[in-house]
This record gives structure tokens, sequence and C-alpha cells, in this order.
């Protein structure tokens, strides 16, 4: 089901949310099946999201939504939303605009192994993009 077809609640499966208010969204590129990111969405970013089409979370750290390139520019417009087969967890499929979607430069967050190396190389100066 497309995002267009996901306006109606009423069309939406029944989802789980955990005890916060929140539910798992792993981000996946549209165009190559890359693993982008995962991040939170309570039912009113899921909600943006349906609504306009990009990428909206929940920031459990500074417990506000937040529009994924709100700041960067690096925006994710919407394909296709999944869910699994517990109701726990979306997937949601994505054309990344912007050349990453890790606020640490690189296209994945998903950008070390599990020793901690760097296995991909920075897509862009973060320190540029936000300031830092």
């Amino acid at each position: 089901m497309n995002v267009e077809q996901m306006a109606s609640p009423k069309k939406r499966a029944k989802l789980k949310f955990d005890g916060k208010g929140l539910i798992a969204a792993i981000v996946q590129d549209a165009e190559d099946g890359a693993v982008l990111m995962v991040a939170y969405m309570n039912e009113e970013a899921l909600k943006k999201t349906i609504e306009t089409g990009y990428t909206h979370f929940f920031s459990r750290s500074r417990k506000e939504l937040w529009k994924k390139g709100a700041t960067s520019g690096h925006t994710q417009k919407v394909r296709e939303i999944r869910v699994d087969c517990d109701a726990d967890c979306l997937l949601v499929i994505v054309e990344q605009n912007g050349p990453g979607a890790c606020h640490t430069g690189h296209r994945s967050c998903f950008y070390r192994d599990i020793s901690g190396k760097e296995i991909q190389p920075k897509a862009f100066d973060e320190k540029k993009v936000y300031g830092k």
C-alpha cells in the first residue's frame, strides 16, 4: 500500500506502539535497498509522514517531533510503508534526497562494522551542514 492509500486510518493496519507510544521505523533506500537509519515514530509522527509524504520522527532524547532533513535539507520522500509480522515495527521505503541520512555525514547510520571500524566514507561534511 502506498502512502496516498494510507491517508485514511481506517485503511491502516492496527499497530502496536510500545509503552511510551513509540514504534521503531527502519528507513530503507528505494533505489538500492540500503538501510539508511532506524528512528522512532509516535502516532503524530506517523500521521505527519502519511499526510506530507516525507518522514517525520519522534526524538526520544529531545522529546519532540522532527522532520527528517529540516536542518540539512536531506529529506526523505516516502514511497511505501510496510508493517512487520508483529505489527510493532515499520519499514519505511524512501527516496533519499541529498547525499546522506546520518547526522555524522555518512550516507547511512550503519557505516561501522561490529568492531567500530568505519567501513563507509562520509558523504557530506556534517560541520558545514549542521554548523557543529
